[in-house]
């Protein structure tokens, strides 16, 4: 069975999408739509910007969802999946791939998300690190410990076996990997990101994204959806809404999501748009079921 999985931010570079829409009539036409849509020449920050421009999240979120998007929507070749999934961001590229909602309502929810989520990054400093081989039992038990009131940490990306991601409030992600190391962790690294998301410090965008996601006409998707939030394979539109909302605040279950796909019976994983990040991942993740598939994807 085929599974369409899409990156989420952090995947960007400068140039992306320019030779799908130089070559893809159908991608130049979403293309264009998104400029127009947005209000804003997107297109061209992310086919000449640099990687400053694309950073800001504001930016970056709906580039690679215009990105992902348009080649899941322009390929033919590529066929339909069995199941979709995406990470973080990448989930809307996954309901729009599964038919649960349009490209121009996919693409308005994520400006509004983006730009709430933007609004969070500049009200407090956050950041985000990796903690590489230290259990995931024994990372959510030191972020516990020195998270508090203006000093908060939590696990915010199960990515992979051995590969967390923990997000909050910087001088308490910053003792959180010292900590981490101590424990044993091979490596605690800070990212280079925006903000601290998937963290309670995204709270104030609550409200706009509620009422951005009510407004958004959703429906049963023509094949499940693993969502990020509960890793389970979603087809109905109330409980996808319900999820995309608690998805702000709540870690990103990846490595539970693959491990339920891979239950489900996918053994075919197509990563499409930016980069090749879940690849590396799901390889990881399925080594661990030792499970057969295959890996592919387009960009």
């Amino acid at each position: 069975m085929k599974a369409f999985v899409f990156p989420g931010q952090g995947a960007q570079f400068p140039g992306m999408g320019l030779d799908l829409y130089k070559n893809n009539k159908t991608a130049k036409r979403l293309i264009d739509e998104a400029d127009a849509i947005l209000g804003f020449n997107i297109s061209g920050i992310m086919f000449h910007g640099t990687e400053e421009q694309l950073r800001a999240t504001a930016v970056t979120q709906p580039a690679i969802f215009i990105h992902s998007t348009a080649l899941a929507l322009s390929k033919r070749s590529i066929g339909r999946p069995d199941m979709t999934g995406g990470h973080s961001l990448g989930e809307f590229s996954a309901l729009v791939a599964a038919g649960a909602m349009s490209f121009e309502d996919g693409l308005r929810l994520v400006s509004v998300r983006a730009s709430e989520m933007q609004k969070c990054c500049e009200k407090v400093p956050g950041t985000m690190a990796a903690i590489i081989a230290l259990p995931d039992g024994k990372v959510e038990e030191i972020c516990r410990s020195i998270s508090a009131p203006g000093s908060i940490v939590v696990a915010a990306n199960y990515n992979s076996p051995g590969q967390v991601v923990i997000s909050g409030e910087r001088e308490a992600v910053l003792k959180a990997c010292e900590a981490m190391k101590e424990a044993g962790a091979k490596r605690a690294l800070p990212l280079s990101v925006g903000g601290a998301f998937h963290s309670p410090l995204m709270e104030p965008a609550r409200a706009k994204l509620a009422e951005a996601i009510e407004a958004t006409p959703i429906s049963a998707p023509r094949c499940p959806v693993f969502q990020n939030v509960s890793a389970q394979p979603e087809t109905d539109p109330v409980r996808i809404k319900d999820n995309l909302l608690r998805q702000l605040t709540s870690p990103v279950r990846w490595t539970q999501s693959v491990r339920n796909m891979l239950a489900a019976g996918a053994d075919e994983f197509l990563e499409i748009g930016p980069g090749s990040v879940l690849q590396g991942l799901i390889g990881r993740i399925a080594k661990s079921e030792e499970a057969a598939i295959s890996l592919g994807g387009i960009s």
